[in-house]
């Protein structure tokens, strides 16, 4: 239900892509937090962690709880499920059903960051990848029950990439938190990070380089088109599948002469992990009908489940530039981090009023400011 992938240009900038697939559609919000803005973080029976933000950060949000007319959602309600700051670092929040269990003990007196506010935590504070992993093995951090799935714990898996490259997944699996340095730059779902690298072991024989002919006995075969370097790829569209074919367009697309022409070739690239409605569907009495995502339940009376790609987002690490398509549009929305920083106060632009937008910028700018 979510593919994530970086990719250079010739220059070796970096660019960062990733889709998310759900079976519902979901109030998604674009919000800007700007440097300055302070976050607590809560678990019950433990300290609350305050921290402020050095950096300006946009992200797409969604609120952790239900909103009621008599208590509408706020800023702090707003958890980050992908996001850019102003230094490049991004963050990503990916679907991981495995990750809650029993915990490692952390004394009551001791403020521990909830993993529901990694997002905000990452984007907020640190620049670089190296600067994370330093910061992850002093922070204590725990899984909390989450109101919007009806409290099952934080069912997530989370990637950070940086301007130069480096990639690092921070992974629950049973409850333990585990800190992998991400070689290939490509992320899924489950099973386990280090499975999915031994897999890769599996897939020596790929190569980008068509062997369009061959001889059995006296007859010479020979290809009508071009494209069978790629018959080796997984073709359906779980998790397993969709790792090997991100690490394989990661690696061979041709790199980009210019930023413009990488975000389109990116863009290019993440087409192939775009999913219509219907493409596969799951029956609830077959004993499909399920979300990635526990406790997301979909809505009653439907007549079967279907993952489809909820939004694309582009990332230009580099420029700071921000891009992102949902399912009803064609193209992408651009959003401009240097255009954003002056600004003091949250804003927050639902998502669905982003459609056939080319520029949002101004329009972020110009929402009243987010209480």
């Amino acid at each position: 239900m979510c593919t994530s992938l970086s990719y250079r240009d010739k220059a070796g900038k970096v660019y960062f892509g990733r889709t998310l697939e759900l079976t519902i559609d979901l109030p998604y919000q674009m919000t800007y937090l700007p440097a300055g803005f302070s976050t607590t973080s809560e678990i019950a029976g433990h300290a609350p962690l305050t921290y402020a933000a050095r950096y300006g950060m946009l992200a797409v949000t969604m609120p952790i709880r239900i909103p009621t007319p008599q208590a509408p959602p706020t800023i702090s309600d707003l958890k980050v499920l992908e996001g850019i700051n102003d230094q490049g670092l991004t963050f990503s929040l990916l679907s991981y059903p495995t990750a809650a269990g029993k915990q490692k003990s952390v004394a009551m007196t001791q403020a521990v960051l909830s993993a529901s506010d990694l997002g905000t935590w990452s984007l907020g504070q640190f620049a670089t990848v190296a600067e994370v992993k330093a910061a992850l093995a002093a922070q204590p951090i725990l899984l909390a029950p989450l109101a919007i799935l009806g409290g099952v714990e934080s069912p997530f898996h989370y990637v950070v990439h940086d301007a130069s490259g480096a990639a690092l997944v921070i992974e629950f699996d049973g409850g333990q938190m585990t800190v992998y340095d991400n070689p290939v730059g490509v992320m899924t779902n489950g099973p386990a990070f280090g499975w999915h690298l031994t897999n890769l072991d599996n897939y020596t024989f790929l190569s980008n380089v068509d062997k369009a002919s061959a001889s059995f006995g006296g007859y010479k075969a020979v290809q009508p088109d071009s494209g069978i370097a790629t018959a080796g790829l997984p073709a359906s569209n779980t998790s397993v599948g969709r790792f090997v074919r991100a690490a394989y367009y990661a690696q061979y697309t041709e790199k980009a002469d210019t930023p413009d022409l990488a975000v389109r070739t990116l863009a290019h690239v993440m087409n192939n992990f775009d999913r219509p409605c219907g493409v596969s569907i799951d029956y609830p009495e077959a004993g499909g009908g399920h979300l990635e995502v526990k406790g997301l339940d979909q809505p009653g009376g439907a007549a079967y489940a279907t993952e489809f790609t909820c939004w694309t987002s582009l990332s230009d690490l580099d420029r700071k530039v921000f891009f992102l398509r949902d399912y009803r549009s064609l193209n992408f929305t651009r959003f401009d981090l240097a255009a954003l920083a002056a600004l003091k106060e949250p804003k927050v632009l639902p998502v669905s009023r982003l459609a056939e937008m080319p520029d949002a910028t101004e329009a972020l700018k110009s929402v009243p400011v987010a209480a």
